[in-house]
């Protein structure tokens, strides 16, 4: 993929999954939300598969082991394996492993999914800032995490024990809406310390070779809801990725993605996988795609034409990241996507 600035999706004339050897999925947003299957994800997934397409599953959510994450997958309608899901648990445990002894303490402030890592690495798990850890690793512990659980980082961190985050994500999707994630938790404990932690998940390398060395991809397709993890770490990845509209990423933060930020492909769900996109053209001041026409005006973007949603914001992605260039687009785009019903 191309390091320049992206200022239009790409259109591909073969399907995603014949185009890709393997799709790199996030899950929370992408295949599931709250524990339950997002609309079309499951029949998806299993004609990708069954056309040849190697499914991997990553995610930044360090709570449950690849397992337990492989054991719920299967009971929802996709089989998986152990070894075809990536956790930015394991990407923080080997971070570790490459800067203490074997056989080292590190202090867990989090869930199971770390301590299988840690464990895997020959590292020692412990609860105590008192048990001389090491490292400190924090990672999202689910909402029951208890508040005394910073104190110990911040103890230790505070007596200069090096701190690793697994990600930043400051929040996370559930049933119930958009909850707090394991970055909002790195923040408590970032103010009580004032010290900066060494972090392993996306959009960070250390995720990408993680996923890199366990899945052998070739040509990889990141697939995810988040601008600021999936899309961005596709990007320090330099490799192409597709942003499904199924988790917390809207229209609007979209259009005002600056370079960073910007998918190569856009689709409402995983149902993308499976058919070509259509291409973005120029034509004159603006960006046809379908039967949608985008421009940039003065200080809004403005939208004509009809067809399906989907191309139109395809033409305004174009249209808004053409004028931002190598910033983040500051035109007001309401009307138009409100022509789109979003």
């Amino acid at each position: 993929m191309s390091r320049s600035v992206r200022t239009s999706p790409e259109g591909s004339d073969r399907a995603l999954s014949e185009a890709y050897d393997t799709a790199l999925l996030d899950l929370d947003g992408v295949v599931y939300a709250g524990g339950n299957a997002i609309v079309h994800a499951v029949e998806s997934l299993a004609t990708a598969r069954a056309g040849g397409m190697h499914l991997a599953y990553v995610t930044n959510n360090a709570l449950r082991t690849p397992d337990a994450v492989a054991e719920h997958l299967t009971e929802l309608g996709i089989p998986t394996g152990a070894d075809d899901v990536i956790t930015s648990a394991q990407a923080v445990a080997r971070l570790i492993s490459e800067q203490v002894p074997a056989g080292s303490r590190v202090l867990v402030i989090g869930g199971e999914g770390l301590r299988v890592a840690l464990r895997e690495r020959g590292l020692v798990p412990v609860e105590s800032a008192e048990d001389e850890p090491a490292a400190v690793v924090q990672g999202y512990g689910g909402p029951d995490l208890a508040w005394g659980r910073f104190a110990e980082a911040s103890y230790a961190i505070a007596a200069g024990v090096p701190w690793f985050a697994s990600n930043t994500d400051l929040t996370i999707p559930s049933a119930r809406g958009i909850a707090p994630g394991n970055g909002a938790a790195v923040q408590v404990v970032r103010i009580a310390t004032g010290a900066e932690p060494q972090v392993a998940g996306k959009p960070l390398p250390p995720m990408h070779r993680e996923t890199i060395l366990r899945t052998g991809a070739e040509r990889p397709l990141v697939v995810g809801d988040r601008l600021d993890t999936d899309i961005e770490g596709a990007i320090n990845g330099e490799v192409d990725s597709l942003l499904v509209l199924t988790g917390v990423t809207d229209g609007a933060q979209l259009l005002a993605a600056p370079p960073q930020h910007r998918p190569t492909y856009v689709d409402a769900d995983l149902r993308g996988l499976l058919t070509g996109q259509p291409e973005v053209a120029q034509e004159g001041d603006g960006f046809r795609c379908g039967g949608w026409t985008a421009t940039a005006g003065a200080d809004r973007l403005e939208l004509e034409g009809e067809g399906e949603a989907l191309d139109g914001l395809r033409a305004l992605c174009a249209a808004a990241w053409t004028a931002a260039g190598e910033g983040s687009c500051a035109l007001d785009p309401g009307k138009a996507l409100a022509r789109l019903g979003w």
